[in-house]
């Protein structure tokens, strides 16, 4: 095949996959993101672009085996109950309206910050959604809160979702000096979550309930006190100059070795579509990047000043990305543009991507999964529903974390 076959190939391939990405799915066909992914990398290997060995080179292992550890830490706290007690609980609080929905943000918004946020509300969503319709409460401005709260309480951390552990290991940035600078601004957007959601409910959220009558669920406390101290020591790790995949694959090793909690039942936890999104996402990424087209574009944006290295090209870069072809890909996609990029860009990008997030129930993943898990179980959260909060939240956030990363001196307006 000659050279122009092949990068015709690679760039057609490259414009198929991201174009998919911001559809969601091919029309007319029952085929989402990651069958558009994995659709792609047969045709780059089928036709030649690319060999086994150039694909399983472009995937970046280390990133996925650490986004599997923290899936299987995760998945030890929905097998000890943990998220099930918490919605339960907190739907079952015999408080007011304004201030459940306050609990609520609070307790997301920290177990996003030290657990992957997807399946932090994919475990709270349902059960979220039956307590509060026992108690008489219209579900949507908890679920709308739910998930805004998973976004921001998780750009707290390079943990706290898929595209701060992708930026995290791209720039071997420090887990605590992360915290440092991103956990104030993710802080105040939990803030503006509370903020948002109340102004666009706030009849809703006036109305008297009735006493709680729901079913708290039962927590497993040993299985627990093993999560507990698995994120404790995953933590302390994560503070020595050690490799975070590895201390984090050791940890999730200890904890598949149990006598009540089958391994099965952990691994099967794992978000598998999600892994493949993003090792596909590598191998067609990677094939562009052969192309050297990318370094062409990259020289362009560099002479056009629109290198995502200042607050006026990554604040709407962000919004625009994270609402079309999605946060994760998004980064995927400019950590291969811009390999390079600076510790105070990178803080933006893993901010800023994941507040936009917050826009529209396209997105992020984290959006899409409350809306799926509410409706079956008969609540339907549509994209009108989602705006209307979603829109102030996303702006307000991003407005104070633009500030307090110009402010800090990371990023240059």
């Amino acid at each position: 095949m000659t050279p122009v076959a092949v990068t015709s190939i690679a760039l057609a391939v490259f414009i198929f996959t991201y174009l998919g990405m911001a559809l969601g799915r091919i029309p007319g066909l029952a085929v989402d993101r990651t069958g558009i992914a994995v659709m792609a990398v047969a045709i780059l290997l089928a036709g030649g672009v690319m060999s086994f060995a150039q694909a399983g080179a472009a995937i970046d292992a280390p990133t996925l085996v650490l986004m599997f550890a923290l899936m299987i830490l995760s998945a030890q706290f929905a097998a000890a109950g943990v998220y099930d007690a918490c919605a339960g609980r907190i739907a079952a609080a015999e408080v007011h309206p304004r201030h459940l929905l306050a609990l609520l943000i609070v307790v997301a918004g920290g177990l996003s910050a030290l657990l992957v946020n997807d399946i932090v509300v994919f475990a709270m969503a349902p059960i979220l959604c039956l307590g509060l319709r026992a108690r008489g409460l219209d579900p949507k401005p908890y679920l709308m809160a739910l998930a805004g709260a998973g976004n921001a309480g998780s750009a707290a951390s390079l943990i706290g979702n898929p595209q701060n552990i992708l930026i995290g290991q791209a720039g071997e940035i420090g887990f605590w000096p992360f915290i440092a600078v991103c956990g104030p601004p993710a802080l105040a957007a939990l803030m503006c979550v509370y903020g948002a959601v109340w102004m666009t409910w706030r009849t809703e959220l006036l109305q008297p309930a009735t006493p709680p009558h729901v079913d708290v669920h039962t927590l497993d406390r040993p299985q627990a006190i093993k999560a507990l101290v698995a994120t404790a020591v995953l933590l302390a790790l994560f503070a020595a100059p050690l490799p975070r995949d590895l201390t984090a694959l050791a940890v999730a090793a200890a904890l598949l070795v149990s006598r009540r909690v089958h391994s099965r039942t952990l691994i099967a936890a794992v978000d598998w579509q999600l892994l493949l999104l993003i090792a596909c996402l590598f191998v067609v990424t990677g094939a562009f990047a052969g192309t050297g087209i990318a370094t062409d574009l990259l020289q362009a944006a560099n002479t056009h000043m629109i290198a995502p290295d200042s607050l006026r090209t990554m604040v709407p870069g962000a919004l625009l990305v994270s609402n079309t072809i999605g946060n994760v890909p998004a980064t995927i996609l400019i950590l291969s543009l811009w390999p390079s990029l600076p510790a105070g860009a990178l803080y933006g990008l893993a901010l800023l991507t994941t507040l936009a997030g917050n826009l529209l129930l396209v997105g992020s993943l984290c959006n899409l999964i409350v809306a799926e898990r509410a409706a079956a179980t008969g609540v339907k959260l549509t994209f009108g529903d989602f705006a209307r909060a979603g829109v102030p939240m996303a702006l307000t956030s991003m407005a104070i974390a633009a500030i307090w990363l110009w402010v800090g001196g990371w990023l240059p307006f």
